[in-house]
């Protein structure tokens, strides 16, 4: 045998040699273990009179270093973030988060307290207060809102555990709710907003039209979809006049979903809470 083949022979075996101690380095060699997650401590016990806990003082903040982009994109959807709060009124369904969420940070980057009087929105400036008004018992309360969603279905405002034990949601877990911006210094009235409101009749709106032949075109759709409680609620304003296109009136928030779902599907995607 030459002396080269003797040489490639060598290195082979040395290669192999090495190949092998490599191997059983790697296979020796602990996994990297990454430190677990502190785990999330359980809520204390709630307070005796949850109801005697004060609802929150409007008062005027900066705007949250987080939780304020111009827009943001959750679950396939963007969502644009107001500029103000100033005007804003909007009628939906209430949730509320507890201890699942207690402790953890809210997108403003504050610690989520399920006992404090706080509450997620998808748009609103953070912070912002308002005053959120049960629809079907008239209770109120302030709360300041420092997070975002709830992005579940078509909720519009997510409230702690004590605003919603304040507004006798808890049991059902939604409520109709008014959510009214309120900002301090403004002309809205804070405290002294009577809670002894009656319940008010609810509708979906379908949408508002200056012109009559629209909202008859409207309605045609729709009782052709199956919705024959469809109607034009009469003109409010007479200089101006709108033609809104309601459903209902509407049982309850299971009754309101829905009617949201079969509207969304027929095109109608903008469907909103209304009331007389």
């Amino acid at each position: 045998m030459s002396t080269a083949r003797v040489g490639d022979i060598c290195r082979s075996a040395l290669t192999l040699t090495l190949i092998y101690a490599l191997a059983a380095c790697s296979t020796l060699r602990p996994p990297v273990r990454h430190p677990p997650a502190p785990p999330v401590m359980p809520p204390p016990p709630p307070p005796s009179n949850v109801d005697a806990i004060p609802d929150a003082i409007p008062k005027l903040e900066p705007k949250s270093a987080h939780g304020n982009p111009p827009f943001y994109d959750t679950l396939g959807k963007r969502y644009y973030v107001l500029g103000s709060a100033d005007g804003y009124v909007e009628r939906g369904v209430a949730s509320w988060y507890g201890p699942t969420f207690h402790g953890v940070s809210t997108s403003s980057g504050e610690r989520y307290d399920m006992y404090g009087m706080t509450a997620a929105h998808k748009t609103l400036p953070l912070p912002t207060y308002a005053r959120v008004t049960n629809l079907r018992n008239g209770r109120s309360v302030v709360v300041r809102i420092n997070d975002r969603g709830p992005f579940v279905g078509n909720r519009l405002i997510d409230l702690s555990y004590t605003a919603a034990s304040k507004l006798d949601m808890l049991r059902d877990g939604t409520a109709f709710v008014e959510v009214r911006a309120l900002v301090p210094g403004g002309s809205a009235d804070v405290l002294t907003r009577s809670s002894e409101t009656p319940p008010p009749t609810l509708y979906v709106q379908v949408g508002a039209f200056a012109d009559p032949n629209n909202a008859q075109r409207t309605i045609g759709r729709l009782r052709a979809a199956g919705l024959t409680n469809a109607f034009i609620a009469p003109p409010s304003n007479d200089k101006q006049p709108l033609y809104k296109v309601r459903i209902g009136p509407i049982a309850d928030v299971a009754a309101f979903d829905q009617l949201s779902a079969k509207l969304t599907a027929i095109g109608f995607a903008g469907a909103r809470l209304a009331m007389d």
